[in-house]
């Protein structure tokens, strides 16, 4: 029999380099699954780890793909971190997008490029008020958190749709389910002319710096770590369990939020019911590849970029579903958790005991006969 034992101590270097014997098993996993469809898997493989890479537009995709992902996971990270678990962040990252399209619809050619800043703040709020609204039914009502934000995603979904079919519809859209398209000024500045790469890769990796400060350099950060760590430690402390669970929630919707709004007036110039593409979820696997570290997670939004990108282009050149996209990410996910758990628990071959029932008719017998 088979059973998993906890190990006395967790070894430092594996835990640092499971990620990369995830990835490992996902290559690998990946090379059958290839096989399996018929495919040549060096040109699988190329395309999902080769292609993203080997031009400078295609790095510029990755990096603009990696935005919003790398956004979402700080966010994400500084919940998890204080045992706070934010999985709707989708919801948050769709609410930003409305938010900033509202503000960007009121621009017109005239209107200056500071318009920018109120329509990244509008994204902001949008994140902060969807989240904010989970904080407020766990803290006063002591709702599940996982549950309640993740209900949330599909009330903004059917938000989105009510708006893009019905009052924020263009009216000269053909009847294309899309607002109008955003005035130039409202558009984010591009980085490089003649790419789609914006500021929104600069502000996410300011935003990677100012999640380090606060969780490795403030007395907040701290506490709120000691908050997911060691509960009653925290309250022993005198850390508010309450403030802990608010102010991680709003960071992660702020951040969600923006990450939305930088998606619509950024590649997109617009809203269309195309805007949630997976990102809110894609990025909790960014946060635990990431092992939920600001640093770890930029290398993980790399990773997964890669994979929407490859599974991008493995429809269009090997004629594979999109979905596979989904297959890459599970893969990960599940042997990055096998890795973890591996890490902590030994597997330890056991005989099976003997059945008490056998032994003790064994002994009635035995009595039995010494009486007669």
């Amino acid at each position: 029999m088979l059973k998993l034992e906890a190990r006395p101590e967790a070894s430092k270097f594996m835990s640092i380099a499971s990620p990369l014997l995830a990835l490992a098993i996902t290559v690998v996993i990946g090379t059958i699954l290839f096989v399996a469809l018929g495919k040549d898997p060096v040109r699988g493989l190329q395309v999902f780890f080769v292609e993203p890479v080997k031009s400078l537009y295609a790095l510029s995709e990755l990096a603009m793909k990696a935005t919003p992902l790398l956004l979402i996971a700080l966010g994400l990270a500084v919940c998890f971190r204080s045992n706070v678990w934010n999985i709707g962040a989708e919801g948050q990252f769709i609410l930003g997008a409305i938010f900033a399209s509202g503000v960007a619809m009121q621009a017109t050619p005239d209107t200056g490029r500071w318009i920018v800043v109120p329509v990244l703040l509008a994204g902001v709020l949008g994140g902060m008020v969807w989240a904010g609204i989970v904080a407020l039914l766990r803290d006063r009502f002591n709702a599940s958190e996982i549950l309640v934000s993740l209900m949330l995603v599909y009330v903004a979904d059917m938000v989105l749709g009510y708006l893009v079919y019905g009052p924020w519809k263009d009216p000269a859209g053909y009847n294309f389910p899309q607002t109008i398209t955003f005035a130039a000024p409202t558009k984010v500045p591009r980085l490089i002319e003649g790419f789609r790469l914006n500021i929104g890769v600069l502000i996410a990796l300011a935003g990677v710096g100012l999640t380090w400060l606060f969780l490795f350099r403030t007395h907040r950060g701290f506490a709120l770590q000691v908050g997911g760590l060691a509960p009653a430690a925290a309250r022993y402390a005198g850390f508010s369990s309450r403030r802990a669970l608010w102010t991680a929630l709003l960071i992660s919707g702020a951040l969600a939020g923006l990450a939305g709004a930088l998606e619509a007036a950024g590649p997109l110039g617009q809203l269309t019911p195309y805007v949630p593409v997976g990102y809110g979820f894609a990025a909790i696997i960014v946060a635990f590849v990431g092992r939920l570290h600001p640093v770890g997670v930029v290398f993980a939004g790399i990773l997964m970029s890669m994979f929407y990108i490859g599974g991008e282009l493995a429809q269009s050149r090997l004629g594979l579903p999109k979905s596979l996209t989904g297959v890459f990410q599970g893969l990960l996910l599940f042997a990055l958790l096998a890795c973890d758990t591996l890490i902590h628990y030994r597997v330890r071959w056991r005989s099976a005991a003997k059945p008490a029932v056998a032994s003790s008719t064994v002994s009635v017998s035995a009595t039995a006969k010494e009486g007669a």
